[in-house]
């Protein structure tokens, strides 16, 4: 029995407070850089596939951190050289969108057959490298979608204050 892929995908931005994006140079073409992405497996959940390949791919933990589902699809054609690991006649790929926030860059270990190496590169540089039109999407979406650190302002405190003569009641 012929083993296909699902036509249903995901996306993981991985990224920090900060906006660094984590992006991997593909094994099988390289100069060719993404996020982590991953077809579904028979009897698993979107969130399931998120954590499963963010494993598989950079060693991570996704369980450990922050990961948020976008509710954000992306229907495209499958290349015609990629086909033939699909069903018979199934041209089109659903990708579903997540983030995982980390609180700081880490070091990942890459899958080897998959991919050559990482970087963390800012989110606008990010956005330029990676090939994947749907992939530029979600990382340009990220300055309103990661949970970002909020400065604490100082606030005066007034013991006294004096209201003038004049706006007394």
């Amino acid at each position: 029995m012929t083993h296909y892929k699902q036509p249903v995908s995901v996306l993981v931005v991985i990224h920090t407070a900060n906006l660094d994006v984590l992006l991997l140079e593909r094994a099988d073409y390289p100069g060719y850089w993404q996020s982590v992405t991953g077809s579904c497996e028979t009897g698993e959940t979107l969130v399931e596939t998120a954590i499963r390949e963010v494993r598989e791919e950079t060693g991570l933990d996704a369980g450990q951190y922050a990961l948020t589902d976008w509710k954000t699809q992306n229907i495209y054609e499958i290349y015609p050289q990629w086909r033939y690991r699909y069903p018979p006649g199934i041209t089109h790929n659903t990708e579903h969108v997540f983030g995982l926030q980390l609180p700081q860059p880490a070091a990942v270990e890459p899958a080897p057959r998959e991919h050559l190496g990482f970087r963390w590169l800012a989110w606008q540089d990010a956005a330029e490298k990676v090939f994947s039109p749907s992939n530029r999407a979600a990382i340009l979406e990220l300055p309103g979608r990661a949970i970002r650190k909020i400065p604490l302002v100082k606030t005066l405190s007034i013991s006294r204050m004096t209201i003038p003569m004049s706006h007394r009641p």
